[in-house]
């Protein structure tokens, strides 16, 4: 019986934190640019912006692949972001007040 309740509040804890992880998506977004440092910037910057856009806060480490070629360098930034219920009060994607 004892292991019945256990396994019953083990389903019930993995439903609720299944619901709480429903609103993530994984967001990504691309900057291209002559130099590497620069295209990185503008991929991960990117990124700050569209998850700001869509009401999103980034969780986890944010994922940046570039690629080298033809001349200019191309970088592919993405993170896992989740809906906020409370949104922040913020100027743009980088100034936030804490909350």
């Amino acid at each position: 019986m004892r292991s019945l309740k256990l396994g019953l509040a083990a389903a019930v804890i993995c439903a609720f934190s299944a619901t709480a992880q429903a609103n993530c998506v994984r967001v990504g977004s691309v900057g291209e640019f002559a130099s590497h440092d620069v295209a990185a910037l503008f991929a991960t910057n990117g990124l700050k912006n569209i998850i700001y856009g869509q009401g999103r806060e980034g969780k986890g480490p944010v994922s940046l692949k570039c690629d080298d070629s033809s001349g200019t360098t191309t970088c592919r930034a993405s993170q896992m972001a989740c809906q906020v219920t409370t949104p922040k009060t913020c100027l743009g994607a980088w100034l936030c007040l804490p909350g």
